[in-house]
């Protein structure tokens, strides 16, 4: 396969994820914020989460406060934000424009329709009800992009670098949103165990669609630890990091060429890692120190992956 195609349909791959993920991210915060806490609590709930995208320098650029609703002008509409909701859907449909010919139509037709309708709802205010159902259509719209490439296309090598692209992704936004929320949900000195407490951690697994998943696996009360380990180590989970590293890896083998060895084999001990890995071992490292090793690895991985087989290395 050509570099760059299989560059346009790993980046359009990574877009729409990375759109989705994003709205999980921003929807996991407005559930936050509509419990009773102070302005300075919320306001901080925020800034973590600009801070773990990348963004927090960016938006101080353009906002004088952190509120709810700059932060989601920021990270969702803003036109001029490359990371923004709204640019990364027109980004999944110019690189999915760039190679209409390895797609199916259906694919296509799916991507342009939700860039459309994602430049309609850029220009016209929301109401809070009307910014979470905006998150839901998100979600939904990469829930069907995901459906129609499992069911129309062709799985030969551009079928692989588009799940690359997706799982990729999809471990980075995991990663991120575990550890922006364990440094707000348990703070020194609040007692465990509450009401408050309980929908914290309730919309942290909805916000990764992981709340029914955690009843059916532990069917007990909702704790920390067993979060974590849903979210790192369990292989039926289906955005854990075990899940897309055990996907990277089956996807890096199938398109593997003559320089992409180190890259597998990074791939393949990162899963292993994961595969093997104890939950006793992650918190006795720190579950902060271990997910930011974890992004660093995966950060490390795609820049391989982009050296190995693309055109560039764009992010």
């Amino acid at each position: 396969m050509l570099s760059r195609t299989a560059d346009h349909l790993y980046w359009m791959a990574r877009y729409t994820e990375r759109a989705e993920n994003l709205a999980r991210m921003l929807d996991v915060n407005c559930r936050m914020s509509l419990l009773p806490q102070g302005a300075e609590v919320l306001e901080q709930g925020w800034i973590a989460t600009l801070t773990i995208i990348g963004l927090m320098d960016a938006f101080r650029q353009r906002y004088d406060s952190v509120t709810s609703s700059n932060v989601i002008a920021f990270m969702a509409f803003d036109r001029d934000n490359p990371l923004s909701i709204y640019s990364c859907l027109r980004a999944a449909r110019e690189n999915a424009r760039a190679v209409r010919g390895t797609l199916t139509s259906e694919i296509w037709e799916t991507l342009n329709a939700t860039w459309l309708e994602m430049r309609e709802a850029s220009q016209r205010p929301s109401t809070d009800a009307e910014v979470g159902n905006f998150f839901e259509w998100v979600k939904y719209r990469s829930h069907v992009a995901r459906g129609v490439i499992q069911g129309t296309m062709l799985c030969d090598e551009a079928w692989h670098f588009t799940w690359l692209g997706t799982y990729l992704e999809r471990a980075d936004s995991t990663a991120r949103i575990l550890d922006v929320k364990y440094h707000l949900l348990l703070p020194h000195g609040e007692q465990a165990g509450g009401a408050a407490d309980y929908y914290q951690w309730s919309a942290l697994l909805h916000s990764v669609s992981a709340f029914e998943i955690y009843r059916r696996v532990y069917r007990d009360l909702i704790t920390p630890r067993r979060v974590a380990e849903l979210l790192v180590l369990r292989d039926d989970m289906p955005r854990s990091l075990r899940r897309c590293m055990s996907q990277v890896y089956a996807h890096l083998q199938a398109v593997r060429n003559s320089q992409s060895s180190e890259t597998e084999r990074r791939a393949g001990e990162l899963q292993a890692s994961l595969h093997f890995g104890r939950i006793e071992s992650v918190f006795e490292m720190g579950l902060h120190e271990y997910l930011v090793r974890f992004l660093g690895q995966v950060r490390g991985l795609g820049d391989r992956v982009s050296r190995d087989f693309l055109v560039s290395a764009t992010d």
